[in-house]
């Protein structure tokens, strides 16, 4: 495995994040998700929510990949918090002041209120998923789990040390499946603007498959068990639709994080080629290195096209989505590739803030090399104390 680029990472957190956006083209062009009543050859666009679960599968492995290697040892906790903070905070503060402004002077968050001063303070803190108030994003709920998660990380990594990384997993994954069944009966309330206890499991299969990395077992058919591990979910979410989906997350979630892994670990090992080629081709790389800044400020364009300009004039159909996909979709993507070379290149240290401000000076890197990691995001050496060779893209996001 190359220490310095896992190829095909940055290709996969790219199509995750320009999914997740089609999905929310879909959603708000057909309305009533999840009824959905567009067509049949549409509906795959329904499922939104498993990208966010791999997300956090990614960030799980971005994150401990370095420790892994080190004897599941994270280092200096202010420096790992520090590096996490520089990777999340400036373009998330910077999305959120873009999402208040086309909330309060262009349109609001579809299902929610206005937001207020309180939206401010608490999507600032990014406490979203401990306190409910109106949102001006609602993709930022996820922001809120991974910075939960990351506050985990340390005792995730002690256990993996001690116990070993299966054993971290099942005291992980146990107690998610009691609370389940026997706090709610089978049935847990569902919700975005929630605590999701149940994606702790999927940070820490994440955490689980950089163990497995780093001790280099590659020769297992990985991608093939994948498959295999797909078949049960994926059977049951295609039969039973988006709509069964939205009202059963905790139990889907759960249900695919084991396929992820390993398919997450067929990427690793380079298998198939051919997927690997194109995950790792030029475009699907580019497209990575600014996802962060794509899932950030996408939705706000998606709705404002949507409800502003489009649905006004084509109502909700196929024309409809198309001119939303197109209108909204380019925006975002170029929305997102200047958002990063302004809020996530120039903002890793307070020095490459200071070069980015002098005349002259070029701060920070190559967009491609700078961007280490958020839901999820980081290099092999962040989640390390001292200076680290793999300074470079293996991005949980």
């Amino acid at each position: 495995m190359n220490r310095k680029r896992v190829a095909g990472l940055d290709g996969l957190r790219g199509l995750c994040a320009l999914y997740v956006m089609l999905f929310h083209c879909w959603a708000y062009t057909f309305r009533g998700f999840p009824r959905y009543r567009g067509p049949d050859w549409l509906s795959w666009l329904g499922f939104g929510r498993l990208s966010v679960v791999l997300f956090l599968v990614l960030s799980g492995f971005s994150l401990a990949l370095a420790a892994a290697g080190d004897d599941w040892r994270l280092g200096s906790l202010v420096r790992y918090a520090r590096r996490r903070a520089w990777r999340i905070l400036p373009a998330y503060w910077a999305a959120l002041a873009f999402s208040l402004v086309i909330a309060w002077t262009v349109v609001r968050q579809p299902y929610s209120p206005e937001p207020t001063a309180g939206s401010v303070v608490v999507y600032t803190l990014l406490l979203q998923d401990l306190v409910a108030v109106p949102t001006p994003n609602g993709a930022f709920w996820s922001i809120g789990v991974e910075v939960l998660l990351y506050g985990v990380l340390p005792l995730l990594l002690i256990l993996c040390r001690r116990l070993g990384p299966a054993a971290m997993l099942a005291v992980v994954t146990l107690p998610v499946l009691v609370i389940g069944f026997m706090v709610f009966d089978g049935s847990p309330p569902q919700g975005d603007n929630l605590l999701t206890p149940h994606l702790v499991p999927a940070f820490a299969a994440g955490v689980a498959a950089a163990g497995v990395a780093a001790a280099g077992a590659r020769r297992l058919p990985w991608a093939a068990l994948s498959l295999l591990a797909a078949i049960p979910a994926g059977a049951l979410v295609l039969h039973q639709g988006s709509r069964w989906m939205v009202h059963h997350y905790y139990w889907v979630d759960l249900a695919v994080v084991p396929a992820m892994t390993l398919f997450l670990l067929a990427v690793v090992s380079g298998r198939p080629p051919a997927l690997i080629r194109l995950l790792d081709s030029a475009p699907l790389r580019r497209l990575g290195s600014f996802s962060y800044s794509l899932y950030l400020i996408h939705l706000p364009i998606v709705v404002a096209i949507d409800q502003k300009v489009v649905a006004p004039r084509l109502g909700h159909g196929i024309v409809a989505f198309t001119a939303t996909t197109v209108l909204a979709g380019g925006l975002s993507l170029i929305g997102a590739w200047c958002f990063a070379k302004l809020f996530e290149v120039p903002f890793r240290s307070w020095a490459d803030v200071r070069n980015a401000i002098r005349p002259g000076v070029r701060a920070g890197a190559p967009i491609t090399d700078a961007i280490e990691a958020p839901a999820g995001l980081s290099d092999p050496g962040a989640a390390r104390s001292g200076p680290s060779p793999h300074r470079s893209p293996v991005r949980s996001w």
